[in-house]
């Protein structure tokens, strides 16, 4: 093994990606995100998505498309996702590899959350400030990232059905309702709303 390749093979995974697909600042953005002020801070998990669309953005470019946000999402997604359709699988698959986009070793640069994690700790020497964050909050955060992943993916599919005209649909809006309904004080709520709010009227139930 020459010596370049012996530097190659003592640099992190996500290093050679960075260095691999140009993505010029990546890094600096991992460590800003994950060590940044309280409630504003990303998870290990959610960076790895990130880091992972980056990768997909980067070879959609390189394949000479200019996707848009949505389109790299939607598209990551299905990648990604295990229960994800065959056909839609198949589909994106085909659509990409037209494209000049070598799926299997795209998907074989993904990276794990693990991954980034030894990225940040024994490449860059990041630390997360120590968490003081409220539990409750910390949820809220969460329900609202996938309520919104949610609602992005819905949205993706109805316009990519109507733009192939497997449906009929004009302009158009996703709402996504996620509620709680308590059975003994017959409490109807927003699930964000009832963890802001400390829960519902049980207590007050009880109290007469």
């Amino acid at each position: 093994m020459g010596s370049e390749d012996a530097v190659e093979g003592r640099r992190s995974k996500v290093e050679r990606l960075v260095a691999a697909y140009g993505l010029d600042g990546m890094g600096d953005e991992l460590v800003d995100s994950w060590t940044g002020p309280e409630g504003s801070r990303t998870s290990l998990r959610d960076l790895a998505d990130e880091f992972n669309r980056a990768l997909l953005r980067a070879a959609l470019r390189r394949a000479g498309r200019n996707p848009t946000e949505h389109a790299v999402a939607e598209a990551y997604e299905t990648l990604a996702d295990d229960d994800a359709s065959e056909g839609r699988k198949a589909e994106l698959r085909n659509d990409l590899s037209r494209a000049g986009v070598d799926v299997d070793a795209l998907r074989d640069d993904f990276v794990s959350h693990q991954a980034v994690h030894t990225y940040l700790t024994e490449v860059r020497d990041a630390t997360p400030p120590e968490s003081t964050t409220d539990p409750v909050a910390t949820d809220v955060e969460t329900l609202q990232r996938l309520v919104g992943r949610t609602t992005t993916v819905a949205q993706g599919t109805l316009a990519r059905h109507r733009d192939a005209d497997r449906v009929t649909l004009g302009e158009f809006d996703v709402f996504l309702d996620l509620r709680v309904l308590c059975h003994d004080c017959g409490a109807d709520r927003d699930a964000v709303s009832l963890l802001r709010d400390g829960g519902c009227a049980c207590d007050d139930d009880r109290a007469r």
